[in-house]
């Protein structure tokens, strides 16, 4: 298994015929998924999406793929073929098409009714091309056929990429699921076909290849919810991803079974299930859904809400709810479903919702506690089914962080594709197909792009390190004035502190220190203003470490007159 070396360097110019590869995102990561494919000058792009922020990066709305390495080339650019419709694989996409609005959108059905949905908040109007599976597309250099997919979302497609120098197949996000509740299956049939014409790299989604066995079903669910459901007092709850359609589905069918009547809550969820049903994909039983504003006139017990949140997310619907940020307020025997897994990081955030919740007296009903959630992802009995059917010459893990790309190697190996064939790269790691062998030849630019309001790629991760430090340690400011001609004190130091837990009054030990400092320099002869600013940030921020053993931000201010 070949893997990424830190003395990678700038990748050499594509020796003709030959395919190359390119994440930009997804590897080492759950989110922020795009490919470049690039053969004979000309690229194709397989999504772009968006990764959710953590904890340590406070104040990010999103975190994009870095457009760097294609930026000056969208020129070159046949398509973007979008596998399906999450988040993190269709958000990127807006601020893509910034740069260049008319470069081709290529999904199906529901995939581009999303993303043209979310384009047109943005003022764009893509230019799209509606496949289906089974369908082969010339998108100018490539020859592409999609292929159903199995997902928690409907409509989802693999694509086979052929090309001179081979065919590449990204599966997107899939799993097997024999019962699923659309009928649609995951096409091992489309795939074995490709296999016996000859896959020479399989680029594979990671991201359960760690868990043993199968993914149940998703209509397993049913019962579960029937069960909450049959037991609920007051109302119900329901946090999901906003276009997890089948999931939703199965709430509406439980809550038509029981009486109840359903809102959605949160503009992304009214506006995807919109979608989702005025497409067909979404059976909703006439009544049962209703506008957020009648539920005052219903009974509780007739009542079910479905909105977004189920990550913890600070300002989606369940978390303002759990934080008495709502106009929904919890009551005592209300029961929240989260209907969704806890996606890697957002753990804390999760519990805190949770334990916010419980607090008001809901009841809270979430994966640890009760079967609400299946995953969409194959894991390792279906990879190991996939891999025999597919038999790729090569094999690249995608769609995953560090060790659920190692797993996904390893099956490969199991499977009888040679280690030196399999190949785990990371972002921004180059891999070539030439003469049916993938190898690592280079690595480009492919680092975080911070989205924060309007704001897009301005902030970098200095400021990141500034904000975490005004948040765990404060701020101390100081204010001095100097003569211009003598470097001596005329007024000043004038100390205060914010969020660091020291009162201003005992700054008065460290005014004689920073004076000290302040007219030995005079007399040195420094006067220049950012020199004098590091003096006094070094003497009151060892001043605080040495007294308080803490480290917040300096501030130094020093003025000339």
């Amino acid at each position: 298994m070949s893997h990424p070396h830190p003395e990678l360097g700038t990748p050499p110019k594509l020796p003709k015929g030959a395919l190359r590869v390119t994440p930009l995102g997804g590897l080492g990561e759950i989110g922020r998924n795009m490919t470049v494919f690039e053969y004979g000058g000309r690229l194709l792009i397989v999504d772009c999406g968006v990764l959710f922020p953590e904890e340590e990066q406070p104040g990010i709305d999103l975190i994009l793929p870095d457009f760097t390495t294609v930026r000056d080339r969208l020129d070159d650019v046949e398509g973007i073929v979008l596998t399906h419709g999450h988040e993190d694989h269709i958000g990127g996409v807006p601020y893509l098409l910034r740069l260049k609005p008319d470069i081709p959108l290529i999904g199906s059905k529901l995939t581009l009714a999303l993303i043209e949905a979310k384009l047109q908040e943005h003022r764009i109007r893509p230019y799209t091309l509606e496949v289906t599976e089974g369908q082969r597309e010339r998108i100018g250099v490539f020859d592409c056929e999609f292929i159903a997919v199995n997902h928690s979302i409907p409509d989802a497609l693999a694509v086979a990429i052929r090309t001179p120098a081979g065919m590449a197949v990204a599966t997107g996000d899939f799993k097997m699921d024999q019962l699923p509740l659309d009928g649609r299956l995951t096409d091992l049939h489309a795939f074995a076909r490709l296999s016996e014409e000859g896959i020479d790299l399989l680029l594979s989604d990671s991201t359960n290849a760690e868990v043993p066995g199968f993914v149940p079903p998703e209509r397993d669910i049913s019962n579960v919810l029937r069960t909450v459901f049959a037991n609920a007092q007051k109302r119900i709850i329901v946090a999901s991803f906003a276009s997890h359609v089948h999931r939703i589905q199965q709430i509406l069918d439980a809550a038509h079974e029981y009486g109840r009547r359903v809102a959605f809550v949160g503009r992304s969820m009214v506006r995807n299930m919109g979608i989702a049903r005025d497409l067909g994909y979404l059976k909703v039983p006439a009544g049962l859904v209703v506008d957020v504003k009648t539920l005052d006139d219903l009974p509780d017990d007739e009542v079910v809400l479905v909105c977004t949140g189920s990550q913890g997310e600070p300002m989606a619907a369940l978390s303002r709810m759990a934080n008495r940020d709502h106009q929904i307020r919890i009551v005592p025997g209300d029961t929240v479903i989260l209907a969704s897994s806890l996606i890697p990081g957002n753990e804390n955030a999760v519990y805190r919702v949770i334990n916010g919740l419980t607090r008001w007296g809901a009841n809270v009903v979430h994966k640890g506690n009760a079967k609400v959630h299946v995953s969409g992802h194959a894991s390792a009995g279906e990879l190991l089914y996939f891999y025999n059917i597919c038999k790729p010459k090569n094999l690249m893990p995608v769609h995953g962080e560090w060790r659920h790309l190692r797993a996904n190697a390893e099956l490969g190996a199991l499977t009888g594709v040679p280690k030196d064939h399999i190949v785990i790269a990371e972002d921004g790691v180059v891999v070539d197909l030439i003469d049916g062998k993938a190898k690592i030849v280079g690595k480009v630019q492919a680092g975080y792009v911070y989205v924060d309001g309007l704001s897009v790629g301005d902030v970098t991760e200095t400021s990141l390190k500034d904000r975490r430090i005004l948040g765990d340690e404060g701020i101390i400011s100081v204010f001095i004035v100097v003569d211009s001609s003598s470097g001596k004190i005329v007024g000043g130091p004038h100390i205060q502190a914010r969020g660091s837990g020291i009162d201003d009054g005992a700054f008065t030990a460290v005014v004689p220190k920073v004076e000290e400092a302040l007219n030995k320099s005079a007399q040195d002869g420094v006067m220049e203003p950012h020199q004098l600013q590091q003096l006094v940030r070094r003497t009151v921020g060892k001043w605080v470490s040495d007294n308080y053993r803490r480290r917040p931000m300096i501030l130094p201010v020093v003025v000339e007159v």
